[in-house]
């Protein structure tokens, strides 16, 4: 008898069961519903922990209540899928069982088609580890089943299965299969770019955005040690509780993030890093940011509060607020300036602070209009998960523009005074600044406009070629203004 008519009647005689999370879908379904359920309403947080009292099934069924989560959403493995396909073509039968929540299972496997049963828990029992290999052998005897699964809680079950296969499992775990299964296929191998996805899910590249706590420094030209090292600090500081806050809106948006042509593919909505990930390091990164915010002062320390509430009433409430996004969006740019000024003890121009809000405010409205463009180009009628619809795109490019504009203005009137001329030993090549400004801000816009802007302004402009050089002119003709 050949292979293929061996498999035939092993697909014949057993019934592939097949494990939802981390096997089926690359994402784990508790986690999908806690962020789903906390991303509609934060207070939805004090029922889910009412929930775990009664345990883990009752919480998987109380999430589910809060945050549904629509199967077509959710990140699959593509071999699986076409390992149960190929099961089915070749006359066997299967079986969708998981620990998760029987009303999300069952929701899944509508959508896919593929199950010709289906197993969840059920607000009692955790069907997990032991319980599952139990309640497997009830349905169908020892040894009657092939299994597929990805982790440790699952050796119970490839141990009375006649067949085990994993799916993307580290070497160890492998051997400890094969040790109580001799009949063993592995799909996939095991997710070695966790390191690299956790460290692109910090954005690291968005750091550059808190470089502004240095902007005071350098507008007062304190170039000493001491206050640079206070600059410093605050700058690891403010990018550690950054990558807290991107890392929690991450989890808040995964829905969104995956109708997005571009987000779908971060670490978290693509499922290259697990969601438990995400919810450890977010409180450890902000720990970690708040306790050298503390070693620069209570001042220090209230503006970094100050900053995580408001990016924290941004996620969860604000950025679904038209207009009130771009303003806040504006504030907390300019709130790095105010840090900047606060930690290294430097008082802040009213003139800086006045460009700042102009200026930053013009690049949040630019976000938007490239989100609303590339909707548009998609043939959407409103942004995902925004207030904004695409028909007004030319009121948010005006906006943009207009105040862009402004924020020169008030460069050129800052120019004019007494303050600049005591930093400054000419002040005519400082002119030529503004003259940067206007066509930086004009052509970004237009770049936006035409669909060229991938989202944001400030990672777009430290890839393009024609940023560069304005930001080096904008260099030159400063030190050219304090040299002279």
């Amino acid at each position: 008898m050949d292979d293929a008519r061996e498999f035939r009647v092993a697909a014949e005689d057993l019934i592939l069961v097949v494990d939802l999370d981390r096997t089926l879908i690359r994402t784990d379904m508790l986690f999908e519903t806690f962020w789903s359920a906390i991303s509609r309403r934060w207070l939805n947080l004090f029922p889910a922990i009412s929930a775990l009292s009664q345990g883990r099934a009752a919480l998987k069924q109380q999430l589910d209540a809060l945050g549904p989560v629509d199967p077509a959403s959710l990140p699959y493995n593509e071999d699986v899928i076409a390992y149960v396909e190929d099961w089915r073509r070749r006359g066997g039968r299967t079986a969708l069982v998981s620990a998760s929540d029987r009303r999300v299972v069952e929701r899944i496997a509508a959508h896919l088609g593929l199950f010709d049963e289906v197993y969840g828990s059920d607000g009692q029992e955790n069907l997990k580890g032991d319980r599952k290999a139990q309640r497997l052998i009830e349905l169908y005897g020892p040894g009657r089943f092939a299994y597929v699964g990805d982790s440790e809680a699952d050796v119970a079950v490839w141990n009375v299965a006649a067949k085990a296969i994993t799916v993307n499992v580290p070497a160890s775990l492998a051997d400890r299969v094969e040790s109580g299964n001799a009949q063993v296929e592995h799909l996939g191998s095991a997710d070695q770019g966790y390191g690299v996805a956790a460290m692109k899910a910090l954005r690291p590249h968005q750091w550059l955005k808190n470089a502004l706590i240095f902007l005071p420094l350098l507008a007062a030209h304190q170039f000493d040690l001491w206050t640079f090292g206070q600059a410093a600090l605050a700058f690891i500081s403010y990018s550690l509780i950054a990558s807290s806050v991107y890392l929690f809106n991450d989890l808040l948006d995964l829905a969104s993030d995956r109708a997005h042509p571009r987000k779908c593919k971060r670490p978290f909505a693509s499922g290259r890093l697990p969601l438990s990930w995400g919810t450890v390091m977010t409180p450890a990164l902000m720990a970690a940011g708040f306790g050298i915010a503390a070693v620069l002062g209570p001042a220090f320390l209230a503006v970094m509060g100050f900053y995580f509430a408001m990016t924290t009433a941004y996620s969860l409430v604000l950025k679904r607020k038209l207009v009130v996004d771009v303003c806040t969006l504006a504030g907390l740019y300019t709130l790095r300036i105010i840090a900047g000024g606060v930690a290294t003890g430097i008082p802040l121009s009213v003139w800086l602070l006045a460009f700042s809000v102009f200026f930053f405010f013009s690049l949040a409205a630019v976000k938007r209009q490239a989100e609303l463009v590339s909707g548009a180009a998609e043939g959407k009628d409103q942004a995902h998960g925004r207030g904004y619809r695409t028909t007004d795109t030319p009121i948010v490019a005006n906006m943009a523009v207009s105040s862009g504009y402004i924020s020169v203005l008030v460069m050129a009137l800052y120019l004019n005074t007494d303050a600049v001329r005591k930093l400054y030993s000419e002040t005519a090549p400082l002119w030529g600044i503004c003259l940067v400004l206007l066509f930086w801000i004009s052509r970004t816009v237009m770049i936006t406009h035409r669909g060229w802007m991938q989202d944001d302004p400030v990672v777009f402009a430290a890839k393009d070629r024609v940023s560069l050089v304005c930001v080096l002119l904008i260099f030159v003709l400063a030190m050219v203004g304090a040299v002279l």
